[in-house]
């Protein structure tokens, strides 16, 4: 139990500098892929044929795509093109690119809940697709759409250990810097496991605490 503790508290400012970049990782993606998503969303149910082609093609061609291959184009192929991305830049692009297509598809999906007769209504009135889709659909499609949306999130955070492969000094590089120091490796993943279930936990309370306040507000 001893040894157990000493691999955290003799190496705290490693631990700390992971996950906090770790955390500075997922808010920055989460934010970048939330908006993303949401747009692609938008065009996804958009009257106009091309911006519907160009959300169902995006959407196909990204979810279709390993993630670590995104990490590899923006680290690798993209410098070739004379284009400068720090590894931790590079990074956040590629959790946002990837999650965006995740995201826009539970948008999609909690915008078919809403009855048509709603949409309808507010053309009726004169309102343009922009206020129809941001004044009635979404505030009545979120309800369907916080699960989901908060499972692609929890899934995005523990995406974010691929950056390890990619130079980023993250949770998921911290097994290989530890080894350096001859630390058990079982002790090192076990910390690790513990400290992506803290991080998890506020996210599973967030979203079931949305889910409650919005069951109440139906």
């Amino acid at each position: 139990m001893t040894e157990f503790l000493h691999v955290l508290t003799d190496h705290w400012s490693l631990f700390g500098k992971g996950f906090g970049n770790t955390v500075k990782l997922f808010l920055i993606a989460a934010v970048g892929s939330l908006l993303l998503g949401v747009l692609l969303g938008a065009f996804r149910v958009s009257p106009i044929p091309a911006l519907r082609w160009f959300g169902a093609t995006y959407v196909n061609i990204v979810r279709n795509t390993p993630l670590t291959l995104v990490f590899a184009f923006l680290v690798f192929a993209v410098p070739k093109l004379d284009v400068d991305f720090e590894y931790f830049t590079a990074a956040f692009v590629a959790l946002t690119v990837y999650t965006a297509a995740f995201i826009c598809e539970v948008v999609r999906a909690g915008v078919n809940t809403v009855p048509p007769g709603q949409a309808e209504a507010a053309r009726a009135l004169g309102l343009t697709f922009a206020q129809v889709l941001t004044q009635v659909v979404l505030p009545q499609a979120l309800r369907s759409m916080v699960p989901p949306l908060m499972s692609v999130l929890i899934a995005m955070l523990k995406n974010t250990t691929v950056a390890a492969g990619f130079s980023v000094l993250e949770a998921g590089a911290i097994p290989a810097y530890m080894a350096e120091f001859g630390e058990p490796q079982f002790y090192v993943l076990l910390w690790i496991a513990i400290g992506f279930l803290v991080l998890i936990t506020p996210l599973v309370l967030l979203q079931r605490f949305l889910e409650r306040k919005l069951a109440v507000a139906r």
